[in-house]
């Protein structure tokens, strides 16, 4: 199931929410959760749910272990189970048909792959689990004691799929001491409702155009269909995962937990390092956190431990070594940087800075979509190399159908709308109380119709970040 399938919008969202708001007993809201949580887990791949519960159960036990043995060695045992048990899964799961591949290519063996079905969302909630024990190791947070509030952590389906990577430190509080409030709820559903139109007003329209570009023959594409294809991957990879984050906050302000932000607005970034402050921010906090501050962070082999992460940030994302080419291509970058480009771009116009970002990230993006690294190699030639490949008629006539689109959809990806947001929520606590949720109303209504008549009939509605 996807949040924006019209089984979710108009059968398990409003079920869920009557049901959680029909009692004010804390611990049914939490059973409540629970449950739409693993049905909501359960919906494509039952069989999952019983992963999800055993490593969950193992994490949950281990934190209480680390906590009765805190500060002896037993504790450190502790951690190395977490993290020998939770990444072995993800392993086999995940990296096992990637692994046997390329040792049967080395070796010239002919081990059989497994073909592990991977389980919807393990990526992310390996990392939350991980972080939770460590974090109880550090006593940066206090251990939970019950066994179904941690349940609620790991498994609550806003975020379980596609992230954010969410940490038990930011809903801790949460867990215990939600009340309603109906100014976050409204909140929740407008900001839900903006997520579901970016994805199938944006995010699926240029996956559309992405799969006519990059999806076919590629030794017939023109210059201008290659760019024009992959500029449309930037803009469908961008407003889907991003989407998806709106959604999931959305989700949360409505059943009383405030997840952090995971987007800000990375295409305005001028440089690689500060593109990766704005995208995907839970990932690259995770990192920092858990990898690069305890290998020695900038104090200590700072340019090794910068590969260390950028290699495990591709291979998180898939187990292909386009991914970890391009993990290693924005390491590279940002070792540059580092190096002495920072300082040149802080001194040339920022629109140079900015020019040079969009650049670099595009083609990056090129990596991260083609698996078979000779396609990449076609399709790079194709970028840059003029071949006598069809005409580009039917590129003018989509830039043409799709010129008001385009205009709207460049215009999202700059802050705008932020500043707008802005203003009008101070506009918003001037109104009278009717007359501000008529306009939350209208807007929800609005976007949802929108929504609703872009889904139905379409077959296109993919999540890309699902498959990580």
């Amino acid at each position: 199931m996807v949040f924006s399938s019209l089984t979710f919008l108009y059968i398990f969202l409003p079920i869920n929410l009557v049901l959680y708001y029909l009692t004010k007993n804390a611990v049914f809201r939490n059973i409540i959760l629970i449950l739409f949580s693993f049905i909501f887990y359960a919906w494509g791949e039952p069989l999952y749910v019983f992963l999800l519960l055993g490593t969950a159960t193992l994490d949950y036990l281990n934190g209480l272990f680390i906590d009765k043995y805190r500060n002896t060695i037993w504790a450190k045992w502790g951690i190395v189970f977490t993290l020998i048990i939770n990444l072995g899964v993800l392993g086999l799961f995940k990296y096992s048909d990637f692994i046997i591949e390329n040792v049967n290519a080395i070796m010239g063996t002919q081990f059989k792959e497994p073909g592990w079905g991977l389980p919807i969302g393990i990526s992310f909630y390996t990392f939350q689990t991980i972080s939770y024990v460590i974090d109880v190791y550090r006593n940066h947070v206090p251990v939970q004691r019950s066994w179904g509030k941690f349940m609620l952590f790991v498994s609550l389906y806003h975020q379980l799929v596609a992230g954010p990577i969410v940490r038990y430190a930011d809903i801790a509080n949460e867990i215990d001491n939600r009340r309603f409030d109906a100014h976050d709820v409204g909140k929740g559903i407008l900001r839900f409702c903006i997520g579901l139109f970016k994805k199938v007003a944006i995010a699926n329209i240029a996956g559309e155009m992405v799969l006519h570009y990059m999806g076919g023959d590629l030794s017939q594409l023109t210059i201008g269909g290659a760019w024009f294809g992959l500029i449309m991957f930037s803009i469908q990879i961008y407003f889907d995962f991003s989407a998806y984050s709106d959604m999931a906050i959305g989700l949360g302000w409505m059943f009383g937990f405030h997840y952090l932000e995971n987007f800000n607005y990375p295409y305005i970034a001028k440089s690689a390092t500060e593109f990766w402050r704005r995208w995907h921010i839970s990932l690259g906090t995770f990192f920092r956190d858990y990898v690069y501050i305890p290998l020695g962070g900038k104090e200590k082999r700072a340019y090794l431990n910068l590969f260390i992460v950028w290699f495990l940030t591709g291979l998180w994302h898939g187990a292909s070594w386009n991914f970890i080419f391009w993990g290693l291509y924005f390491g590279i970058l940002i070792a540059i940087e580092r190096l002495f480009l920072k300082k040149i771009l802080d001194f040339l116009p920022r629109v140079v800075a900015h020019i040079y970002l969009l650049f670099i990230a595009v083609i990056g993006w090129a990596l991260f979509y083609f698996e078979d690294l000779n396609d990449l190699k076609l399709f790079f030639q194709r970028l840059f190399i003029n071949q006598n490949g069809y005409s580009d008629f039917l590129l003018e006539q989509h830039l043409k159908e799709n010129i008001f689109w385009l205009a709207f959809t460049f215009l999202s990806c700059l802050p705008v709308f932020h500043f707008g947001k802005k203003w009008l929520q101070k506009y918003w606590q001037r109104m009278p109380g009717v007359m501000a949720w008529t306009f939350v109303l209208v807007a929800c209504l609005l976007l949802l119709v929108v929504s609703t008549s872009l889904l139905v009939g379409k077959s296109y509605n993919p999540f890309i970040y699902y498959r990580f």
